[in-house]
């Protein structure tokens, strides 16, 4: 009986031994989990003040802000853009070209037709200037011979009223004069489609079987229609 009786005894303490170390356990996963949720708690705290400072700022500033930032970046990215371009003696806007899309190049085109329409003609000190504009923004630099020329003249490369070497120095390339021959030929072209519409009388004597008789006859008529004005006369009655 005292044996059994030891034997319970000790069970017993084992058992509740093993069920201490099981509450203590409990309780220190209990703790590191009230540890965890208070760094959270304070990181979420400090995140949260970041955040209403953040917006206090951008609160303060003007409404554009965004905006204007965005289009300062743009703008030192082009920069940079076209001064590796120069370094390189590269065409930066067909470099800029080659790599836009077709739909993004005709939106360009739309819009610089919205920004830049054609009025129209009003007269001819109008149309000269619209046509100067027209053919300087034509014009391509040619950054690798500007380069070359202002190593070699120097100063000269910029005369003054003053200088003897005004008009320029040394002979034209072939190339220039290709592109203003380019650029002559395609004005005749274009000036041949349009015509000034003549006005038409329907009391006229009808002497011509077309267009281009009637422009003849009245080519003759203006050289030789006082000669020739009894003769027609007598023919008519």
């Amino acid at each position: 009986m005292a044996s059994t009786s030891q034997a319970n005894d000790t069970v017993n303490k084992t058992e509740s031994a093993s069920s201490s170390d099981v509450g203590n356990n409990r309780r220190a996963e209990r703790l590191k989990r009230l540890e965890k949720l208070y760094h959270k708690r304070n990181e979420a705290r400090n995140l949260n003040h970041l955040e209403v400072v953040e917006e206090d700022k951008r609160s303060k500033l003007p409404s554009n802000h965004e905006a204007k930032k965005a289009r300062v970046e743009w703008q030192l990215k082009e920069e940079e853009a076209r001064r590796k371009a120069a370094e390189n003696d590269e065409d930066y806007e067909q470099q800029k070209r080659l790599q836009q899309s077709a739909e993004e190049l005709d939106r360009i085109e739309r819009k610089r037709k919205q920004k830049n329409p054609d009025p129209g003609f009003s007269d001819f000190n109008a149309a000269q200037l619209r046509q100067y504009q027209r053919l300087i923004k034509e014009v391509k630099p040619d950054i690798g011979q500007y380069k070359k020329l202002k190593s070699e003249l120097g100063e000269e490369l910029y005369p003054d009223a003053d200088s003897l070497s005004y008009g320029g120095q040394g002979k034209t390339s072939e190339a220039a004069i290709d592109r203003m021959v380019a650029d002559l030929d395609k004005q005749m072209q274009k000036k041949s489609k349009f015509s000034r519409r003549r006005q038409h009388f329907d009391e006229n004597d009808v002497d011509y079987i077309n267009e281009r008789n009637a422009k003849f006859n009245k080519k003759i008529a203006r050289f030789y229609g006082k000669y020739t004005a009894e003769i027609k006369q007598n023919l008519e009655r």
